[in-house]
């Protein structure tokens, strides 16, 4: 079985839960799109708000480019607390994995994201931001493809 999310275009929904240090977990929804030009460059864009919080709502859009029957890659990402970051992402048999550094950045913020296959039309994310060598959020959703 091979990817859906990330690999081929479409628009997901996602659903799950946002956690900061010292704060009670947030209800979080969402929705991504994805976009492939004929040169195997991708665009991502997200877009989460958090439930009944007064929490602002976060952004981000991802552009990479992933070459044929490649398992790494790497992308470039604006996101709306961050700012610019650079990634790479690897594309496991199960599960997508994207490591990122803020750059320039005095609190050397950096995190992750696991993408992980549980069939066709779904995914389970789990995903972190670190500063220094803390955690300080983290986020744990489901993925479900839109037809």
């Amino acid at each position: 079985m091979s990817h859906s999310f990330l690999l081929e275009a479409g628009r997901w929904t996602i659903e799950g839960n946002w956690l900061e240090r010292n704060q009670s977990p947030l209800s979080v929804k969402g929705r991504t799109i994805i976009v492939w030009t004929n040169d195997n460059w991708f665009t991502m864009v997200t877009k989460l708000a958090f439930i009944g919080s007064e929490r602002e709502e976060i952004s981000y859009q991802y552009r990479g480019r992933i070459d044929g029957d490649e398992r790494q890659y790497t992308y470039v990402l604006q996101q709306s607390d961050l700012g610019q970051i650079e990634g790479e992402g690897w594309v496991g048999s199960n599960s997508i994995i994207q490591r990122y550094l803020v750059l320039s950045d005095r609190q050397r913020r950096s995190g992750f994201e696991t993408f992980y296959r549980v069939n066709h039309h779904t995914y389970h994310l789990s995903s972190g931001i670190l500063s220094g060598h803390y955690l300080t959020s983290t986020m744990e959703a489901v993925l479900e493809l839109q037809y």
